[in-house]
């Protein structure tokens, strides 16, 4: 592309040099208004010799050029498909092939050489994922057990306070981890397409404030307020028990993650290409660099200000999962110490109002 650009500006330039010295340079009497018969046999004589040094020259130049731009458009046309088709991939398509010229040049090679990559990528992806899954379906069972014996422990009685608060303890650990656990298990399963979801009409804004209800609860204990800004009738087609589980998840992560005494505000919005969901907050919100990692499994903020906070990392990876599932896109924002804010875009064609 640039060697025809810089062929094509050499013609140009050699051109109006050559003109300049001819016209300007060495003749400055073709500048006069009047000219004599001589003055004009000299000029056509100067045309023709701009013509023949300057003009041919800088026509080769430019005919070389174009040849050379028809050359290399043509012969990186495969890489640029290859680009293109290697930019569309992701972890639902990795199986997909990418394209080859079948010419057995460097390009094909280099698709053969993706296409090998991408199946060991998905094999590698698919053995984490069945990893996943059956260690937390293997997980599921002790805990039960583990559970079940200590609440016989607790109704048996016999234990010391100290005792008592102990066993009270392990139950809420391993509460917690059966939580964890129940996380992992669902994400493992919507890797693997194994969750079916319900298309059922929804009144989304029923199900929205019910879990401001749910959020009071929630927030009593720190004092923090729950406001509705705004709720639209919305009926949505998708799956009830994922939505309520949406909604409760991103109230539930307003909360924890809030000052005492803050606020939650939720709003929901119909328009006519999309309905818009969100759930704002007081907290103290995350700085740029942590907030392309919101969605991360494990991720739990800026680790220095969120230990104490309960919780595993799962809740907005699930909830992004969800809004996927449901045709939706999902953004989060952060003003640290202004405002930090949920958002959930539903597209109109999955609503039937």
């Amino acid at each position: 592309m640039w060697w025809s650009a810089g062929l094509s500006l050499t013609g140009v330039a050699l051109l109006l040099g050559f003109a300049y010295f001819e016209f300007i340079h060495e003749h400055p009497e073709f500048l006069s208004r009047s000219w004599t018969p001589e003055m004009r046999r000299s000029f056509v004589h100067s045309i023709k010799e701009v013509g023949l040094f300057a003009g041919l020259p800088a026509c080769i130049l430019a005919l070389g050029g174009a040849w050379w731009l028809f050359f290399i458009k043509r012969a990186l046309e495969p890489l640029e498909q290859l680009t293109v088709a290697a930019e569309a991939i992701d972890p639902q398509t990795l199986l997909k092939p990418l394209p080859r010229t079948g010419n057995q040049d460097e390009i094909d090679r280099l698709a053969v050489v993706l296409n090998e990559s991408n199946i060991r990528v998905h094999e590698a992806m698919q053995r984490i994922r069945d990893f996943s899954l059956h260690a937390s379906h293997e997980l599921k069972t002790p805990l039960t057990v583990l559970r079940g014996g200590l609440e016989s422990d607790l109704r048996e009685g016999g234990l010391t306070s100290g005792q008592r608060e102990n066993v009270v303890g392990y139950i809420e650990e391993i509460d917690r981890l059966s939580r964890i656990v129940e996380g992992l298990s669902l994400l493992a399963r919507a890797d693997a397409n194994q969750v079916e979801l319900r298309h059922e009409p929804v009144p989304l804004h029923e199900l929205m404030r019910e879990a401001l209800e749910d959020g009071k609860v929630l927030g009593e204990s720190r004092s923090i307020e729950m406001r509705l800004k705004r709720c639209d009738e919305v009926m949505i087609s998708g799956d009830r028990h994922r939505l309520r589980q949406l909604l409760l998840n991103l109230i539930d992560n307003a909360v924890k993650y809030n000052l005492q005494g803050g606020w939650v505000e939720a709003e929901l919005v119909a328009g006519a290409e999309e309905t818009l969901l969100s759930f704002s907050n007081s907290g103290p919100g995350l700085s740029a660099e942590l907030q392309g990692h919101v969605f991360d499994r494990f991720f739990r903020g800026d680790s220095s200000h969120n230990r104490a906070v309960e919780g595993c990392g799962l809740g907005l990876s699930i909830c992004q999962w969800i809004v996927q599932a449901h045709g939706g896109k999902i953004e989060f924002t952060s003003d640290p110490g202004v405002v930090t804010r949920v958002m959930v875009r539903f597209p109109t064609a999955s609503a039937a109002v």
